[in-house]
């Protein structure tokens, strides 16, 4: 599906949407937007608009389902599972939301706030910081990645444990159909019970039913005690039971808790500038525990020693590191969000973003660390993640000395391997990723058939034409 041309008449008529400063076409201007970030997926292009308001969006859809022209939605272009790359060999348009990056409307006494599409993450946590309010989503590239793709995506993150995904961080949407039309679902209620749930439909569509122009989104008041400690353990067993001791402590109160393994933590350090182990010796296994307090500081810090002095009278942890300042916080955090990157000058690095049922965590871990050294010795786990919803970024770095490309050949065995795992403890393939082009085919042969045919039914009804990010999530 999909030509692999455009006629000039047609791009010039596309052009005359945004205007020539808006419509790129040289290979260095496309080059950025035809690449995903970890390179598994390079796609092709002769055109990319950026326009600049609704309408705009609104009249190049209709003209795209009039020409049968492909579109592909692009924000951030962080993505990991190929959702915003063009197809290879096929004249798909990437529509960037990079000009409609505005922050609408900030309303403390509602906590919500109302931005485009295409606002970056960090600038949408800043906004709410200025009245006093706490945007709670939080990533490792919060820097680039903007709001619709985070939509888009469903994406996590590392505060799920307490304020959810963006699914319950939206209240309403703006979104352009594929047809061109405009539904305005911008509400700001709580409290919503009329018909069906549209917004629910494009959140974690990964732009196959449409594009996201505008989003309400909740805010929360601003933690006033805020503590993060570091912690070592022996097995992931400990961990589990660690967690559920402070789950019990703290309540809502724990806003963060990532378990990282001894690899992890060693490539971190050695790969990362300015990171350091906060331990003076070795463990098996790692926590990071973050705790977040309405009322005081003194509260925060309370809570965090009943949290480690239980620990420890438990024989759950041996050594453990509390931040005595903001700034060695970030630095606690900035190791756990570093430890992908960290993977790179390993060498290879096979992925797979899963979720399990928490307490199915060691189970999983153990044998999953059995199945993997078994089919490849010399495999370096970097199995690290979100314990509290049980999102596990479960990485595979080669063996020292061995062949990159020889390596990721064999990505989809290790997949089979590790997702067999996770489908057994009852899991998903993809815990916050999404589906893309990575997975697309894999999600087609575990889900019931039912399920797929009732996908492919919304993705007629709302894209009749074919033409929203065609082959990605569902194959018409």
């Amino acid at each position: 599906m999909g030509s692999t041309s455009i006629s000039p008449d047609v791009i010039e008529r596309f052009t005359a949407i945004v205007g020539e400063k808006y419509a790129l076409r040289s290979e260095a201007d496309l080059a950025p937007h035809l690449i995903e970030n970890r390179g598994l997926y390079h796609g092709s292009s002769p055109l990319l608009l950026k326009p600049g308001t609704v309408e705009e969006v609104s009249a190049i859809m209709k003209l795209a389902t009039e020409t049968g022209t492909a579109i592909v939605p692009q924000t951030g272009n962080t993505g990991l599972v190929g959702g915003q790359t063009p197809r290879e060999g096929k004249a798909d348009v990437i529509l960037s939301l990079e000009r409609m990056s505005k922050i609408r409307d900030v309303d403390p006494v509602a906590n919500v706030l109302v931005a485009d599409g295409g606002a970056i993450l960090a600038e949408v946590q800043k906004a709410a910081e200025a009245h006093g309010r706490l945007f709670p989503l939080s990533l490792g590239s919060e820097g680039s990645c903007r709001i619709g793709g985070n939509l888009s995506t469903n994406a996590g993150g590392t505060a799920v444990l307490a304020y959810g995904n963006m699914r319950q961080l939206c209240l309403g949407l703006e979104v352009v159909l594929p047809t061109g039309e405009i539904w305005d679902g911008l509400r700001r209620l709580k409290k919503d019970n009329t018909g069906y749930d549209l917004r629910d439909l494009f959140i974690g569509a990964e732009g196959t039913l449409g594009i996201v122009t505008g989003a309400v989104l909740k805010l929360f008041p601003q933690p006033l005690g805020h503590q993060v400690a570091f912690a070592g353990l022996s097995s992931v067993d400990d961990a589990l039971a660690f967690f559920n001791l402070a789950s019990s402590l703290c309540g809502t109160s724990l806003t963060g808790f990532e378990l990282m393994p001894r690899f992890g933590v060693e490539i971190t350090v050695r790969n990362i500038d300015g990171v350091r182990d906060p331990l003076e010796t070795p463990h098996d296994w790692y926590v990071l525990i973050d705790i977040s307090t309405s009322d005081s500081a003194e509260t925060a810090e309370r809570m965090m020693n009943a949290v480690l002095e239980q620990g420890f009278e438990a024989g759950l942890v041996q050594d453990a590191a509390i931040a005595s300042s903001v700034a060695q916080q970030k630095a606690l955090w900035h190791m756990r969000e570093s430890m992908s990157d960290a993977q790179k000058p390993e060498g290879g690095s096979i992925k797979h973003d899963v979720s399990v049922p928490v307490s199915k965590i060691p189970h999983f871990m153990n044998e999953a660390a059995e199945a993997v050294t078994a089919a490849m010795p010399g495999a370096r786990i970097c199995a690290f993640g979100h314990m509290g919803d049980g999102n596990i970024h479960y990485n595979i770095s080669q063996p020292v000395g061995a062949d990159k490309d020889a390596f990721i050949a064999r990505w989809h065995e290790m997949n089979h391997i590790v997702h067999g795992l996770v489908l057994a403890h009852g899991g998903s393939i993809s815990a916050e990723h999404g589906i893309g082009q990575l997975k697309r085919d894999e999600l087609a042969s575990i889900r019931p058939a039912i399920e797929m045919e009732l996908m492919r039914r919304i993705k007629r009804a709302f894209d009749p034409a074919g033409i929203m990010n065609p082959d990605k999530v569902v194959s018409l």
